[in-house]
C-alpha cells in the first residue's frame, strides 16, 4: 500500500490545459471557413463556398456561445 502511494506521488501530473482550447479550436476554424466562403477570390475555391459559409455560420456563433458558458463555469 505505502508502495503504490510513493509511486502516485512520484508520477507527474500532465499539465493543464486551458479551459479555452476547444473554443479557439472553433473559432480559428470557424473564422478560416469565413474565410474560405466569404472573402476568398480562389475561383477553384468556389465549389466549397456553400460548405464554408455555412460552416462559418455554425461554427463562429458556437465559439461565442462555448466562450461565455466556460467563462461562467470558471467564474464559481
Amino acid at each position: 500500500m505505502k508502495e503504490q502511494e510513493t509511486i502516485e506521488k512520484k508520477t507527474p501530473r500532465p499539465p493543464q490545459m486551458s479551459p479555452y482550447v476547444f473554443t479557439f479550436l472553433l473559432l480559428g476554424f470557424g473564422l478560416w471557413c469565413f474565410w474560405d466562403g466569404w472573402l476568398t477570390s480562389d475561383p477553384e475555391m468556389a465549389e466549397h463556398a456553400l460548405f464554408n459559409q455555412v460552416l462559418s455560420a455554425v461554427l463562429i456563433p458556437w465559439a461565442i456561445w462555448d466562450f461565455f458558458k466556460v467563462k461562467k463555469k470558471y467564474k464559481k
